[in-house]
This record gives C-alpha cells, structure tokens and sequence, in this order.
C-alpha cells in the first residue's frame, strides 16, 4: 500500500478505529482495511475473496458500515481471486447499502473485471475502473 493511513478496526473485537499502516489480516488468504477519502469509505483488499474468506468479509465490511454512513467504495484491485462466494459477499454488500440508501461502488483489476462481467453485475455493483473514477461517481 501507498504511504496514506488505513483506517482499521481492532482486531479484538471489532471496536474502536485506530489508524495503521498496513492491511488487517482477516483470513490466512484475506487482509483488508479501509480509510476515509473525498467523504467515503474506501475499502482495500489483497488475496484473495472466495469460500473460505467471505464470512470475515461480510462480518468485516458490515462492523464498520454499523459506525459509519458514508457512501462506500470496495476496492479490489488488489484482490487475486474472486469466486460465486465473493460474488455473493458483494452483491449482499451491494444490497444493504440500497436498503440504507448509501452510495455503493466496486473498482477491480482485470481478472476481478471479468468475473463482475461474466455474470453480468458491473451495474448492479456500479463497476469502475479504477478508484478515481469510483470516487468521483459517487460525489455525482
């Protein structure tokens, strides 16, 4: 990750926000983290998102949806691999932001792009290219 602070919870607990400098481990193939940036959270994430990670990803994202109500952004262009589990994780993360009324949106490298395409979500889960570009539609 660039020099900027991720903004984590703890890992005991989920309580409280303290500022780190590198991603949380919540799998043995999963670290995410999130910062606040133009007004929205920004979620980052590395390895990989699949069957055997998504629980901590929905427990993870969800905890901190809970204390914050800023508009949402999923970063995945560092993620390595995404399965049907994923998938799921993000459309349910898709659909409680909908529910909440928040701002929802996804930025994936190549591979995470073609998965979102294959089963035709890019628009269900607001696909950018890239996080400038997810930023700036949700400021829209």
């Amino acid at each position: 990750m660039s020099s900027f602070f991720i903004t984590t919870l703890r890992a005991i607990g989920f309580r409280g926000t303290d500022p780190i400098t590198e991603l949380q481990r919540l799998t043995v193939s999963l670290r995410g983290g999130f910062e606040r940036k133009k007004g929205c959270l920004v979620f980052h994430f590395t390895g990989q998102l699949d069957a055997y990670s998504e629980k901590q990803f929905m427990t993870y994202v969800e905890d901190v949806l809970k204390a914050n109500p800023s508009p949402v952004v999923i970063d995945l262009s560092n993620i390595d691999f995404l399965d049907s589990s994923g998938l799921g994780a993000l459309v349910q993360t898709a659909k409680q932001c909908n529910q909440a009324k928040r701002s929802f949106g996804v930025v994936g490298n190549a591979r995470v792009v073609q998965t979102i395409k294959l089963v035709r979500l890019e628009e269900f889960l607001h696909l950018a290219t890239d996080l400038s570009t997810a930023l700036s539609q949700l400021a829209a």
